[in-house]
């Protein structure tokens, strides 16, 4: 497994807008990952909410890293995401868990939660998985 999350963890340090939303990535393992965000004034919109953008772009972080720790390159053809609960601050944490898997497609539910434990939203995605892996690519 450490052979798959060092490549993986290597091309999530590339992602310079993940870094840019204070998203960190807390654990990897194939078919699942979680991370966390920090809400700051930037993730705010006008009404002093966190922006629906930022809560999507951390529950694909997780879809992505969930798929892509199998080792093979995993690209997002399908999300969607459903708003539960408005926030405003402290730490939003996402999780995201494998529901299926096959040789071309694989589908992950994501469920972003804030500090209290109450749902914000939750995230379906499915992956497409390419034959080329995550170490050819860096290579």
């Amino acid at each position: 497994m450490q052979e798959t999350i060092t490549p993986l963890m290597e091309l999530l340090s590339k992602d310079r807008f993940s870094a840019h939303c204070n998203v960190e990535l807390l654990d990897a393992s194939p078919g699942y990952a979680k991370a966390r965000m920090l809400i700051a004034d930037e993730h705010l919109n006008g009404f002093g909410t966190v922006h629906g953008g930022a809560i999507f772009t951390l529950a694909d972080l997780v879809f992505g890293s969930a798929a892509n720790a199998h080792g093979r390159i995993a690209m997002a053809i399908n999300c969607s995401i459903a708003y539960v609960k408005a926030v405003r601050q402290g730490y939003l944490t996402a999780e995201a868990k494998e529901i299926s898997i096959g040789h071309k497609l694989a589908t992950y539910i994501v469920t972003i939660t804030d500090e209290e434990d109450e749902m914000i939203a939750t995230f379906q995605g499915t992956a497409y998985r390419k034959n080329e892996t995550i170490e050819e690519l860096l290579a």
